[in-house]
């Protein structure tokens, strides 16, 4: 496909492109940006999956780099290689994974290099592992600007990392909200998932990794039933996502003896309609920055039990959007869960204010509009691009 190369070109530089919230909003960005602006193109530093048909603009080259575990010098040899190929203006990349690339694109004559914090490991919860932290600092006078997604992360690379505000710029997850939206007459056609229609299905969607503590959640699903032992026919658990620690969380729900009360469907195209069938949304993650899965809930009317962890706090506002309980707590989450089964309009109020807060603040407009403003003002700034760029209006 002929290309216009007096647009300039975008690379996202992710460690792998499967599905979950970072690939989602990196999806976003590429298929609704406006094409007249940006280019783009995406680099794996392993692989990708059959999430990359998300990606739906016609134009955007997706490229695998193969990277074995462990330091892999080579994939820096290969990424400098395609960078010259392709010649990009903005080198954008995600997370701890991808960071040390920055220098990489430096050295390949990419004039712009951004940085994107969507949340720590979970074993690096507060982000104080020193050999990590003196990557980022040392990285610093290679990277333009650090994009944070909640305040938590935006302090923490202020106050420990010591980026400059200068480098340091908030922009919130966005989420589709014509996509995700109440339905009150909701139903599922899998038929793997038929549940009586006055079930309380308790749902969660993301990969299943430890950071995200699904086992946790397994178990405050567990003291809910013996609480309740006159409801347990009506209580569901749906877990939907793919990740390492699946065969795990199988194997702990057979040995619960409650296979015939949840569902694993694994990774899936259809989350919009899966979502929409939950009672409430359960997020017990050890350690996140702004979850896109929660925003989706939200966006769909669902209200929400999280953890008071990363930047959750800023999303979800206790006893008026949801419920926060802190992290590793399954009698707290049960609590909390138990109390939007009791009281259905309790829950109705929470999923309606939440789902007013995400169109205020947290729309895919919202953020696409951030990010091309971003753009716009550093190419304005530091290429040839600049004459023939309009910085986008807030």
């Amino acid at each position: 496909m002929a290309t216009n190369n007096n647009i300039p070109l975008v690379v996202h530089l992710i460690y792998r492109l499967d599905f979950g919230g970072l690939e989602t909003l990196l999806a976003q960005c590429v298929n609704r940006m406006p094409e007249q602006k940006y280019r783009h193109a995406v680099v794996c530093l392993t692989d990708y999956t059959e999430f990359a048909k998300k990606i739906t603009r016609p134009d955007v080259e997706i490229f695998a780099l193969h990277k074995s575990p462990g330091p892999g010098l080579g994939t820096h040899g290969k990424l400098w290689k395609l960078l010259r190929q392709l010649r990009p203006t903005i080198l954008h990349t995600y997370n701890l994974s991808a960071i040390e690339y920055a220098f990489t694109a430096t050295l390949a004559g990419v004039p712009i290099r951004i940085h994107a914090e969507h949340g720590r490991d979970a074993n690096d919860r507060e982000g104080k592992n020193r050999k990590y932290n003196l990557l980022r600092r040392l990285l610093t006078p290679f990277i333009d600007c650090y994009v944070p997604v909640s305040h938590d992360l935006q302090r923490w690379l202020r106050t420990t990392i010591g980026v400059p505000d200068a480098k340091n710029l908030l922009i919130n997850n966005g989420v589709d909200m014509d996509s995700f939206k109440p339905n009150d007459s909701a139903t599922y056609s899998d038929q793997r998932w038929r549940v009586p229609a006055d079930s309380f299905v308790i749902g969660t969607v993301g990969r299943i990794q430890d950071v995200k503590n699904h086992a946790g959640l397994i178990d405050a699903f567990i003291r809910l039933q013996a609480q309740m032992p006159s409801e347990k026919a009506r209580l569901r658990l749906a877990i939907v996502g793919d990740g390492p620690l699946l065969p795990a969380i199988k194997a702990k729900i057979a040995d619960a003896n409650i296979a015939d009360a949840t569902w694993l469907p694994g990774a899936r195209n259809d989350i919009a309609e899966i979502i929409r069938t939950f009672s409430v949304f359960a997020l017990p993650s050890i350690a996140e920055g702004t979850p896109v899965t929660l925003l989706e809930a939200m966006s769909a009317g669902l209200p929400v039990v999280a953890t008071r962890v990363g930047g959750i706090p800023e999303l979800v506002i206790d006893n008026v959007t949801g419920k926060l309980v802190p992290s590793n707590d399954p009698e707290a989450l049960t609590t909390a869960l138990a109390a939007y089964f009791r009281k259905p309009d309790l829950a109705a109020q929470h999923g309606a204010a939440g789902r007013e807060r995400i169109e205020r603040q947290y729309s895919i407009a919202t953020m696409l509009s951030a990010y091309t403003a971003l753009y716009d003002a550093l190419c304005k700034t530091k290429t040839k691009f600049k004459e023939t760029i309009t910085p986008c209006a807030e």
